[in-house]
């Protein structure tokens, strides 16, 4: 790919897919530039990384053909109006964060920016990323091709309805750190029956990764693949009527809930704020 692309933020969601690109090898390090005001971070980056760092973000907008915004969701603002006279005709810009709306972008840098909102996950770096993506009206078809391959580098990719975006957090964005609390939840279990952790932590994860092939590369239905494991009178059934007792699918559709309402609630916050101004 014949392009130069620029993350204005190193932190963790960046980096991961900094990384992800990288082992990929769809772009060159000498392509990529990051930004960030912290020297030691960038120092870090470039050491780990092999790319192009400065801590001046408006050099990387002017140089830069991709622009990812990998910053916090509240410097979003000020970080698009400091390079704003940047960007020029063809820059595409690419969001990551929640709450941060295509509109809310638009209102900053016009209506004939270019702008693609995603919403990644951290397992981009070891390249088992999942993201979704919608882009304003200004992107053709082959610039959203072209972003949608990058996503595909470091993990599977769906095209969304940007309406969607709240939910796609819930899903993919945020469950992540359910899937990390499971884990070491069943670890812990494990270390409880006498299991070294390093091993308990292994069995659950390895568990985990196994089980979540088996739902993509089966196409079953996971109760399908559940009732699989649960042989009549055996221990499994034992365990999944304990979680069906003390609420764990409730939890976890709860959890899943509260946390698209937060986003849409983000979302309802950046639009009043649009309208007042």
């Amino acid at each position: 790919m014949d392009r130069i692309l620029g993350f204005i933020g190193s932190g963790n969601m960046g980096q991961a897919m900094l990384a992800g690109i990288l082992k990929s090898n769809l772009l060159k390090n000498n392509q990529i530039i990051v930004s960030d005001l912290d020297e030691q971070k960038l120092k870090a980056v470039a050491e780990t990384y092999g790319v192009r760092t400065t801590t001046d973000s408006r050099e990387l907008a002017a140089r830069a053909d991709i622009i990812i915004l990998a910053v916090k969701p509240n410097i979003y603002d000020p970080v698009i109006r400091s390079i704003k006279d940047v960007i020029t005709d063809g820059k595409i810009i690419v969001t990551i964060a929640a709450g941060k709306s295509i509109a809310s972008v638009e209102a900053i840098l016009g209506t004939d920016a270019k702008i693609i909102r995603t919403m990644p996950n951290t397992p981009a770096l070891v390249s088992e990323g999942m993201s979704a993506l919608c882009c304003n009206k200004n992107v053709t078809p082959s610039e959203q091709n072209e972003i949608k391959t990058i996503y595909e580098s470091f993990g599977q990719v769906e095209i969304v309805p940007e309406n969607l975006i709240d939910s796609v957090i819930g899903i993919s964005g945020s469950s992540p750190a359910f899937v990390f609390m499971f884990i070491e939840a069943l670890a812990d279990a494990g270390v409880v029956w006498g299991l070294p952790r390093a091993k308990a932590y292994k069995l659950a994860a390895q568990a985990v990764l196994g089980s979540a092939k088996m739902v993509l590369v089966t196409g079953k239905h996971p109760g399908e693949l559940k009732d699989m494991v649960c042989s009549p009178g055996g221990t499994t059934i034992e365990a999944v009527s304990t979680l069906e007792n003390e609420g764990f699918r409730a939890a976890v559709i709860k959890a899943v809930a509260d946390c698209v309402k937060k986003a849409k609630e983000m979302n309802e916050s950046e639009e009043a704020g649009l309208c007042l101004k």
